[in-house]
């Protein structure tokens, strides 16, 4: 099924789950407890912008510490 241009650079929760190699049902709770990426709904149907994702998973960078010797 083609997406309408609007949501074009959008992702299904599933799309997303994919992508991330994660359970629908992960990116589901990460939705229900707020801790993933931002989302929009249209009627009940998630949708999340695939910049803004990018954004979310840059922003979970975690640098290593640095041991002293």
């Amino acid at each position: 099924m083609n997406k309408p241009a609007l949501l074009e650079n959008s992702h299904t929760e599933k799309e997303l789950a994919a992508e991330l190699r994660k359970d629908e049902r992960t990116v589901m709770r990460w939705r229900y407890l707020r801790i993933g990426p931002p989302f929009f709904l249209i009627g009940k149907t998630p949708y999340y912008d695939i910049e803004a994702a990018r954004a979310w998973l840059r922003a979970r960078v975690v640098r290593p510490i640095r041991r002293r010797a």
